[in-house]
């Protein structure tokens, strides 16, 4: 029998595969779409997340990146990763670097649907397929979870995403973060002659018409993208629990507070290496606890500053206060360096 089928060939379904195949499982990736997926996505990775992946063996090109700055176009603050640097890495080419090393660890990929999830006292089965376990790693909006009724309603202010990316050499070696008065723009430099720009805000309005929110960030773009618009939203997503029987959530499937520190490939590993655990130990109850305990930092620091965010007296002050306190800005990058 299969140990652990993993529905969603993204990076926190592959990273779980990887941590299983490790481990010694048997492991199934079921995913409907074929070769590299791409996402709205920050692509920025934090010096522990790309500690994280070189533990699996993967290590993707992409483009240094040196540390974090904060703009609101008049005050800026700097801090760069007290250690190693970080990356900027294509969506897709992170997925298809995590796709050879699963199959190159004896992971089966198959496509295909998930559908209906079945399950009884020492087995799941889900597409056709049956196995001990099953890790549940199909995205912000999982139809796995929804089946299993383990949504919960979040009443609060809405916030999106959007990316698209553009054909210029990076200005910097930094993630550029710009802030305006209710929206950010996130510029990563993933190549050469490669940016991406993912804007966050609480419209789920055109990249276009929430970019003008940046004019000196635009100013420096070029006029045409050179990929098209990819969304994401609503980025908050409440879980009523990270365990079911013999399914446990991961990744974004886990529940997600928002993307504004862009440590969600981090905490997705994190979180991968201790479903596997709980799995190996054949006590999937107890995931449900580290799982609190690997994304705690992360929930902390995202919800401190998302709550911060919606107080328009404070955001104002976001920049201000780390241009005014650079140890203090200096502290909170290190903390995200970590991942």
């Amino acid at each position: 029998m299969i140990d652990l089928l993993v529905a969603g060939g993204g990076p926190a379904g592959l990273g779980t595969a990887l941590f299983a195949a490790r481990a010694g499982l048997e492991v199934v990736v079921v995913e409907p779409r074929p070769g590299p997926v791409d996402k709205a996505c920050g692509e920025g990775l934090m010096p522990g997340a790309l500690a994280a992946l070189a533990g699996l063996g993967v290590r993707p090109a992409g483009h240094p990146i040196r540390g974090i700055r904060y703009t609101d176009g008049s005050r800026q603050a700097v801090a760069a990763f007290p250690a190693a640097a970080g990356r900027g890495v294509r969506r897709t080419v992170l997925h298809e670097a995590l796709r050879e090393a699963a199959v190159a660890a004896g992971v089966t990929l198959h496509q295909g649907r998930i559908g209906a999830v079945e399950q009884d006292g020492d087995r799941v089965g889900a597409g056709g397929l049956t196995a001990r376990y099953l890790a549940a790693a199909d995205g912000l909006h999982s139809p796995v979870r929804a089946a299993l009724g383990l949504d919960l309603p979040d009443t609060g202010p809405r916030r999106y995403g959007l990316r698209r990316h553009y054909a210029v050499a990076p200005w910097t070696d930094l993630v550029d973060v710009h802030w305006a008065a209710d929206s950010e723009a996130y510029v990563t430099p993933v190549g050469p002659d490669l940016v991406g720009v993912a804007l966050l805000g609480g419209r789920s309005a055109g990249f276009e018409e929430s970019l003008r929110a940046f004019p000196a960030l635009r100013e420096r773009l070029p006029d045409d993208a050179v990929t098209a618009t990819r969304g994401a939203g609503p980025l908050r997503q409440r879980v009523r629990a990270r365990v079911a029987g013999r399914v446990l959530l991961v990744g974004d499937a886990a529940g997600y507070v928002d993307a504004l520190t862009g440590e969600g490939i981090a905490v997705s590993l994190g979180c991968a290496a201790a479903l596997v655990d709980a799995v190996v130990a054949d006590r999937p109850a107890t995931y449900e606890r580290t799982w609190r305990r690997a994304s705690r930092r992360y929930r902390w620091i995202t919800g401190s500053l998302l709550w911060t965010r919606r107080r328009p007296s404070l955001a104002r002050a976001i920049v201000p206060a780390a241009a005014a306190l650079p140890p203090v800005f200096r502290a909170a990058v290190g903390q995200l360096a970590r991942g």
